[in-house]
């Protein structure tokens, strides 16, 4: 049997009080989880409109099963061993604005509107110089928020109680200022009134927010046993861990209005989210960016496997111990207790955490989650961190898009992959042409924000390591770095 709300008796229906952007495995297991809880314990009552942000989505699949679907939670809980399904029927529609831009801009209008949730990935709040008011459909999220939100204040008259709190999930420092910040450069750039900026700054809330929970995604492994174990033919089922955590920076009034904790939900209200945002960005997604390609190019596929590997386990927990909450402010025995924690999720029995997921855009994810790991511990220690040296050699390696003769997929954007396969094909394998394409990729400034081969010996560092990896492989490759005292970051 089909999932779709005329097969389903209990179904209930919500007013649409949130918009979504994003339709991805990871608001679906954890926003619209969050909100589904919501809606079953304490009455909140809210319907979600959800947004495709990119011409190519599942928002079809999405609409075929009327926004039905199932999370399915496998971990412990209370230390024991726990599955559980939770059918989420909180969307009410999902919404292509690339072929219906119309009922996407009504979506603005109305008037109970009061949440704006996203997940556009890290290189999703940015700025493009080319977006302008009269596009039908900006380029850059923030620019698709501008002109909704003009269009909301023109229909509204700038009334006051319009406004609208936006909770973002993209995995950037300060996610919220940065799309407050970016909707009101554009407000200038357009030309929008000085009413409407007002209007941004005054009735609008952008929440600075840190989630947490491990979503491997679409279990195609085993969906048929879940089909049937489900009784129906759910083609949306999304796996997650049980431990799920949100962090929101914000007013205090924003607790009432979303009162997620009323639920008995880990959601978390705070006047300054720094140190959970550096501990959690930094051990748990800077382990998984740290060592995916590690993982990938050894030829192992999932995170439980990586962590129980005797080689490979050790290249992850030494990054983690020996360099990463190295930089971290805090207590050290605390942060090691932290950094455990952390550990111990990978070794989930019922997660299987691909590494290919995580290799999604893993570029960007270096620079936000790895990068300031490796700034930090050269400024506080005036040496390079191997492992992390190591895992930015890895990732070049990766971005071959070839092992041992066998191709594969790489998913980034695709002006960073045309910028590797350009640098790939020039190198012929001698010291000097990788160290060449190492220097090449490390004065990337559009991806690293600065020239890191400004940072003493890294440049020669990377090659070094590229270099072995490309002659020997990363089983061997990896025996370098593992247990060896940390190098000066001298140049040699």
């Amino acid at each position: 049997m089909e999932l779709t709300r005329k097969n389903i008796a209990d179904i209930k229906s919500y007013p649409t009080r949130i918009l979504q952007f994003g339709e991805g495995n990871f608001l679906r297991a954890f926003t619209d989880w969050i909100i589904q809880n919501m809606n079953d314990k304490i009455n909140f009552n809210a319907g979600v409109d959800v947004i495709q942000p990119l011409e190519n989505g599942m928002i079809n699949l999405l609409n075929e099963q009327d926004g039905l679907y199932h999370v399915y939670l496998k971990g412990i809980k209370n230390g024991e061993p726990v599955r559980e399904f939770k059918r989420i029927d909180c969307i009410n529609n999902g919404i292509n604005p690339y072929t219906d831009f119309e009922i996407y801009e009504q979506t603005i209008l109305n008037p109970v509107l009061r949440f704006v949730v996203s997940n556009t990935t890290e290189a999703g709040i940015a700025f493009d110089e080319t977006d302008t008011l009269q596009m039908n459909l900006q380029n850059s999220f923030p620019g698709k928020v501008t002109a909704l939100l003009y269009k909301r204040f023109k229909a509204f008259n700038g009334a006051m109680d319009k406004g609208l709190i936006f909770l973002p999930c993209e995995l950037i420092d300060r996610n919220g200022d940065m799309l407050k910040k970016y909707v009101l450069r554009y407000s200038e750039k357009w030309e929008l009134s000085d009413e409407f900026t007002s209007w941004v700054k005054q009735s609008c809330t952008f929440c600075n927010t840190l989630v947490d929970r491990i979503v491997p995604g679409f279990p195609k492994d085993d969906i048929k046993n879940i089909q049937a174990e489900l009784g129906i033919e759910d083609k949306l089922v999304v796996v997650g861990e049980y431990f799920h955590f949100w962090v929101i920076e914000g007013p205090d009034w924003i607790q009432k209005e979303f009162p997620a904790s009323e639920a008995g939900l880990q959601v978390k209200f705070v006047n300054d989210m720094t140190k959970y945002r550096e501990q959690k960005v930094r051990v748990l997604n800077g382990a998984h960016t740290g060592s995916y390609a590690v993982s990938l190019l050894y030829g192992i596929e999932t995170v439980r496997e990586s962590i129980e590997h005797i080689e490979v386990g050790r290249f992850l927990k030494e990054l983690i111990f020996d360099e990463v909450i190295k930089g971290l402010d805090g207590n050290e025995d605390d942060l090691k207790a932290f950094a455990s924690k952390i550990l111990e999720r990978f070794y989930n029995p019922y997660i299987r955490h691909e590494w290919t997921s995580i290799a999604l855009n893993a570029l960007s994810k270096w620079e936000t989650r790895c990068l300031p790991s490796l700034l930090d511990h050269v400024q506080n220690t005036g040496e390079l961190p191997r492992k992390l040296v190591f895992s930015l050699a890895a990732m070049i390696a990766y971005y071959k898009g070839e092992v041992d003769g066998q191709k594969y997929t790489l998913n980034d954007d695709q002006v960073h992959l045309d910028y590797f396969s350009n640098l790939w094909s020039q190198q012929n394998g001698t010291p000097e042409s990788i160290y060449k394409l190492s220097e090449k990729v490390l004065s990337y400034k559009s991806l690293w924000k600065k020239d890191l081969n400004e940072i003493q010996g890294l440049t020669q560092a990377v090659s070094s390591y590229l270099y072995l990896i490309e002659q020997v492989g990363m089983k061997k490759a990896i025996k370098s770095v593992l247990g060896k005292k940390q190098p000066s970051n001298k140049a040699a």
